[in-house]
Parts: C-alpha cells; structure tokens; sequence
C-alpha cells in the first residue's frame, strides 16, 4: 500500500473534503486494519496490534499512536493528538483552496472535485481484486456504502457502521451535491465547536483487498 490515489490527495485528505473528521480518521483505521496493524475488542473497541508498519504516513501514524490504549473511532475522533493531526492535515487543503471559513469547510471547488471524483470512481461492484489503495479511495469517497461492501465484518465490530441498517444505507443526509449533513461533522479547528449544520462526516485484504475483512 502506496497511499496513491491518482488523484493527488492521500486518502484520509480525500475523506476529510468528503466527509469531514470522521471520514479522515475512519480511512486512517481502515488502512491501519490492512496492514494488520489493529485488532479490534470488546465493545467497538481498536487497539494497535504487533509492530508499526514501515513507511506509515504521518496521519495514520498518529492514529495508531493513540491505539496503545483500546479506543473506539468516536473517542479517536475526539483525542487531542489525533485532533491535531487533522488541524495539520487541513493546511495544504486550506492552502489549494480546498477548505475555506468558516470552521474550514470544503470550498465549493473542492465539492466540485469531489464529485467529479466520486463520477470517476464509482462505488465497486464487488471487492474481489481491488488493491489496498482502491478500497481506500473507495471509503474514502463512498463511505457507509463502500464499508458495507468492502469490510462489512470489520466495520460492524468497530462500529464504523451501523448494525441492522439495510445495505448501501448511509448514517447521514445528503444535502446538495451528495454532501452529507451532521452538526458536529465540520468543527472549529482551534475550539473543537461544532460548525452548525454544514457539510458533515460521511477493508483485511493483502494487496488485493478481496480477501478476508
């Protein structure tokens, strides 16, 4: 796993425009469930698991940092390490105009982008044959739907979604563009405020992620 999407962006910058917080660190722990880097536990609950994988992103590296103690990905959302890291992953989004006040939200160009990408590479049909980096991209721009399909063991025990919800169903409202809507998606970077109702947040495999989740 490379972390190329052909797009430019890493994955987890992707799923922040796409999704917000949650969809940034949801893409970290996925690529970190890949690499065999996670274990998951009792009540939602990851931990790291083995020894840190070479050439780990400073993003994910972060994420996994924190799993030293079991967390769920609400509390990793919440951790003031990983909040930071997501601060410092908005600053080359904010710097091509990707992300703009307030609460830093995606600009309509970068709505634009994601949606011209999302129309480039559509949901999979199945997983089999996909490459690490296609099932993230895949999280990264489809989010629920992608997880269901991809990783749905994996998803279900972490609670990355929701148990008993019908396939293909999403945890948030599409509002224009197919942007999701959640209050505390889009937050103040410094402050951690919720942005008021923005755009909100919208598997293991091998190098070919069709194996087992």
């Amino acid at each position: 796993m490379d972390g190329g999407t052909g797009i430019g962006w890493e994955p987890y910058e992707i799923a922040l425009l796409a999704g917000g917080p949650r969809a940034a660190v949801t893409v970290a722990v996925v690529a970190l469930h890949l690499l065999g880097a996670v274990e998951t536990g009792p009540r939602g609950t990851l931990c790291a698991a083995g020894p840190e994988p070479e050439g780990l992103g400073p993003f994910e590296g972060t994420v996994l940092d924190c799993l030293h103690e079991p967390l769920t990905v609400r509390e990793l959302v919440r951790h003031t390490d990983v909040r930071l890291a997501l601060a410092l992953a908005r600053i080359p989004l904010a710097e091509h105009g990707m992300l703009g006040h307030p609460w830093l939200r995606p600009t309509r160009g970068a709505r634009r982008h994601v949606e011209f990408w999302r129309e480039r590479h559509p949901l999979p049909v199945v997983r089999h044959g996909l490459t690490d980096d296609d099932t993230l991209l895949a999280v990264a721009l489809h989010g629920d739907a992608a997880l269901r399909l991809l990783l749905p063991r994996f998803a279900l025990r972490t609670g990355l979604t929701d148990r008993g919800a019908p396939a293909g169903t999403v945890r948030y409202s599409l509002g224009r563009g197919g942007f999701p809507r959640r209050r505390d998606a889009y937050e103040d970077p410094v402050t951690g405020d919720g942005g008021g109702t923005g755009h909100g947040d919208h598997a293991g495999g091998g190098s070919q992620g069709g194996g087992s989740d």
